[in-house]
């Protein structure tokens, strides 16, 4: 991939300004109501929000959802929009899903939570480890707390504290992963850690097996935690026989891994590490499954497991590992777990959104061919983007180069005023359940006519 510039010249950057400030204006005119409900939320909530990326993901002001339906939710001025973000994979299985919504109805009334296991847990758990390939699960409320816990219980069981992840990434927020490369040394990547918080976190170039090998000979790592694709730059894709050796590394220098699914367990049937039969000591996987119900869970094999039972945590006498929460593995949670991958998460579901995620690859690159433009789609199962050179990445720095916020800004607000919600800045537009090959269309369509105005 060429790296000296992006490849955007066909962009006409005054039309581009001029499309921006026009769908601006619209954008307010149609979100007049949220914009007053937004005002009284600032007196309670910074931005007017419960959570600062209800904001800090997009550079439109926030709008207010009065409900959503299938593929679609609803604002309070009355805009229906066609999601595409799917709330960053928390919400794949689609808006109002009725297995998902009578599941949870019939647990809440039963009890939400007890601080003590159900059937559910024990068949979420059977149920994973069938399709996974790892035998021994946990169950945590975010991908982020149970990368947290792998980190703890690789650390214990290696005695070492250093871990390594790939450039690119994203683990969840903690401060051991809010971390880049600078300068071949590692820095925090956000405001308000600690000093010192990246001094045990490792930055290396994926697809780079020798760049892994070095550190890892230093024989101080820890853990490996890696997505088995990147998915928070675009994507970008492993290349053949990088999982393998990664796997190889790690045995051989006596350090632990980890694959990170809490995107990619939405691509494929059992995640990525099952359709690719990917080895590895852990697997996390999170976004409550696509069901918006909050649920993390990390599987582990025999050897781990074994060391993990021995050292548990418990309130009185000597401590063990440091994992758990209060409100870990609520009955509410995993039911919600349990109805979707017995109901919803099936083979032919997963058929369904790879064969749309598909045809929104290539409806994409048709519209950048007929316009001349020397771009590619990514692509993952159901998920796609816009990626700015003829060949696709192969790692953090390269993938950067397709991060145009000028061009992204824009073209989010032009969907949003043609009833279409696109991603966020650092993913692609995503296909999921309740999707539908018009809903594709339509999409493509549109995307054609923003390259249109901007040309």
């Amino acid at each position: 991939m060429a790296t000296g510039s992006v490849a955007t010249d066909r962009i006409n950057r005054d039309k581009l300004a001029v499309v921006r400030r026009q769908e601006d204006a619209e954008f307010l005119r149609r979100t007049s109501k949220s914009a007053t409900l937004c005002e009284r939320a600032r007196a309670h909530m910074p931005n007017g929000v419960p959570m600062t990326w209800m904001t800090g993901l997009y550079r439109t002001p926030p709008i207010y959802i009065d409900h959503g339906n299938g593929a679609t939710f609803t604002d309070i001025d009355g805009n229906e929009y066609l999601d595409f973000n799917v709330c960053d994979l928390s919400m794949t299985v689609g808006f109002g899903n009725e297995i998902i919504a009578e599941a949870v109805a019939r647990q809440a009334r039963r009890g939400v939570h007890f601080l003590l296991p159900g059937e559910d847990a024990v068949v979420v758990s059977e149920l994973l480890a069938e399709r996974v390939g790892r035998p021994h699960w946990q169950v945590t409320l975010s991908a982020t707390g149970a990368n947290i816990e792998v980190m703890r219980v690789a650390r214990f069981i290696t005695g070492r504290h250093k871990m390594v992840i790939f450039a690119g990434h994203y683990h969840g927020h903690l401060d051991e992963t809010l971390v880049r490369d600078e300068g071949g040394h590692s820095v925090a990547d956000t405001a308000g850690l600690p000093p010192g918080s990246a001094a045990h976190t490792i930055v290396v170039p994926f697809n780079d097996l020798a760049a892994l090998e070095k550190v890892l000979a230093t024989g101080e790592v820890a853990l490996v935690l890696t997505e088995p694709a990147l998915t928070n730059c675009n994507v970008i894709l492993p290349e053949p026989g990088f999982h393998a050796g990664v796997r190889e590394l790690t045995r051989r220098y006596g350090t632990l891994l980890c694959l990170d699914e809490a995107h990619t367990f939405q691509f494929a049937y059992g995640g990525l590490v099952g359709a690719w039969q990917l080895a590895s000591d852990f697997v996390v996987a999170g976004k409550g499954f696509g069901t918006g119900i909050s649920l993390g869970v990390y599987g582990m094999t025999d050897e781990v497991a074994e060391i993990y039972t021995r050292h548990s945590d418990v309130d009185i006498g000597p401590r063990g590992i440091a994992t758990g929460g209060t409100t870990f593995g609520t009955a509410l949670a995993l039911a919600a777990a349990r109805a979707v991958l017995e109901r919803v998460l099936t083979p032919a579901a997963y058929t369904h959104v790879r064969e749309l995620g598909a045809s929104l690859s290539d409806g994409l690159e048709t519209e950048f061919a007929k316009r001349g433009l020397p771009w590619r789609a990514f692509r993952a199962g159901p998920r796609s983007g816009y990626c700015l050179f003829p060949e696709l990445p192969r790692n953090g720095a390269e993938a950067a180069l397709s991060l145009d916020v000028d061009l992204i800004d824009a073209r989010r607000v032009y969907m949003a005023n043609r009833g279409i919600w696109d991603s966020v800045m650092s993913a692609g537009p995503q296909a999921a359940l309740a999707h539908t090959e018009e809903h594709i269309a339509r999409y493509v369509h549109t995307a054609g006519q923003f390259l249109d105005a901007i040309l």
